[in-house]
């Protein structure tokens, strides 16, 4: 008698169906993840960066037209420019809690097509502003279109938050993020080459140029990507998440690193060429800054991953202080080298910053959930409402962040028309640092709150 051959346990699959939904996802599973889950993680993960990168160079792009407006012939006052510079930030931070949301009611792949695809307004708008002589009305209106681009950003996060497991999120997000962060950098870089193509100031350059990228982006999104049934909301944990004290406390640190990365990178041009006119040639060097920022930020999640996200923002904040005083000493000597080689520590240190906070984000939320379910409800079911509520705080803080940025270079605006001198503003700064040093600790590193409210190790490290 012949004994049948052994066989192996069947592989996971995906269980989908129409539209790309994923009804089966499980990357907690390492079965599963190797599988399967991995490849498709790191499909959507990839295109996702595609999208959102592109949202970052559409949203920042007013920033770059309004110096060029004058020599293509379009005039306006000081304070009408500065609102065409500032309407993008304003509508991009409102933007990014509703976008947020649009993931469990639309999908990542449909929403990710569809916000993709907005950005081909604003740079229509552009066009026919430049090529018109539009009034300043349809310049305003046309900066604030540019707002979808920074609306990106949290839908983005929050739709690969869902996509990998807990111990490969932070370079994830971190990627994620770096990617469109990226394009703060590539825009700055880029645009005033292209516009110069030819003779003259091309504007209209400035908007064509990513069209064709954007239609490819979509199509890509809509062929390629995934959505994920478990991002569908349950009815509860988004109203729990908002309802935490936790989704504020990560929103106000948030203001502190990626209100800083963006406020910089959108002030530091001007602010080289107002505080040391006699070195305004190295004002096309400002994009290192946003491009260093952009290129750190994966490096916090890992390190968050690594040694835990609480003590890697704590050692970020502390960091930033000094950054802060060097040009502050900068400021004092009038040392060019000193105050680019601060504002470029700056830069380091908001990219780490802003990739270790987020990586907070959905460790607190998987031990809060833990703590706060009844006895007896299904760890699975918690898991995935721990995922839920981290995404909808990816949006509220995402938004926080963004304004502020607002506020950073309205901290500047005033400090140089009040006193001619960056020195309040940077004293405003500093203390605000100190306070997110003081917050990080109170919340997640005083040793009664690891004690506490955090008995797994996964948790304290947060």
């Amino acid at each position: 008698m012949t004994l049948a051959p052994e066989t192996s346990a069947e592989e996971p699959t995906l269980a989908r169906r129409r539209g790309r939904w994923i009804d089966n996802w499980e990357p907690e599973d390492p079965s599963f993840w190797n599988a399967v889950g991995k490849k498709v993680a790191w499909r959507n993960l990839g295109f996702s960066i595609l999208a959102e990168h592109l949202g970052f160079n559409v949203w920042i792009l007013m920033s770059i037209v309004v110096v060029n407006l004058g020599e293509a012939g379009v005039n306006f006052g000081v304070g009408q420019t500065f609102w065409l510079i500032i309407v993008p930030n304003l509508v991009g931070s409102l933007l990014r809690v509703p976008y947020t949301f649009a993931i469990p009611k639309f999908g990542g792949r449909a929403w990710t097509t569809i916000s993709a695809s907005l950005l081909l307004i604003p740079c229509i708008m552009l066009i026919v502003a430049v090529t018109t002589q539009a009034p300043f009305w349809f310049f305003l209106l046309t900066a604030a279109t540019m707002g979808f681009g920074g609306g990106n950003f949290s839908s983005s996060m929050s739709n690969i938050s869902f996509f990998f497991p807990e111990g490969k999120k932070g370079l994830a997000l971190g990627l994620n993020a770096a990617g469109g962060n990226l394009g703060v950098a590539v825009t700055q870089l880029f645009v005033p080459l292209v516009i110069s193509i030819g003779t003259g100031v091309n504007l209209a350059y400035a908007a064509l140029m990513w069209m064709p990228l954007i239609v490819i982006a979509a199509a890509c999104s809509w062929t390629m990507m995934d959505s994920i049934t478990s991002a569908r909301p349950d009815g509860s944990s988004y109203r729990i998440a908002l309802r935490n004290k936790h989704t504020w406390v990560m929103s106000f640190l948030y203001i502190g690193t990626f209100g800083s990365f963006i406020g910089f990178s959108f002030a530091f041009p001007s602010l080289i060429q107002l505080t040391f006119s006699e070195y305004t040639a190295f004002v096309g060097l400002a994009f290192l800054g946003a491009l260093i920022g952009s290129a750190t930020r994966p490096i916090g999640g890992w390190l968050a991953d690594r040694f835990g996200g609480g003590r890697i923002t704590q050692w970020n904040f502390a960091g930033l202080a000094i950054g802060t005083v060097g040009v502050m000493v900068s400021v004092a000597q009038q040392s060019f080298a000193l105050f680019f080689g601060s504002f470029i520590l700056l830069f380091v240190l908001t990219g780490i910053g802003n990739g270790s906070t987020y990586r907070m984000i959905p460790m607190i939320f998987a031990e809060e959930a833990k703590k706060n379910a009844d006895i007896g409800v299904d760890p699975d079911a918690v898991a995935k409402s721990a995922k839920r509520q981290a995404g909808a705080v990816v949006g509220v803080a995402g938004a926080l962040g963004a304004f502020g940025g607002v506020l950073v270079n309205l901290v500047f605006k005033f400090s140089l028309e009040g006193g001619g001198t960056l020195t309040p503003a940077l004293i405003a700064i500093l203390v605000f640092y100190g306070g997110c040093m003081a917050t990080t600790w109170w919340f997640y590193l005083r040793t009664s709150f690891a004690v506490d409210r955090a008995p797994s190790l996964a948790y304290a490290r947060v």
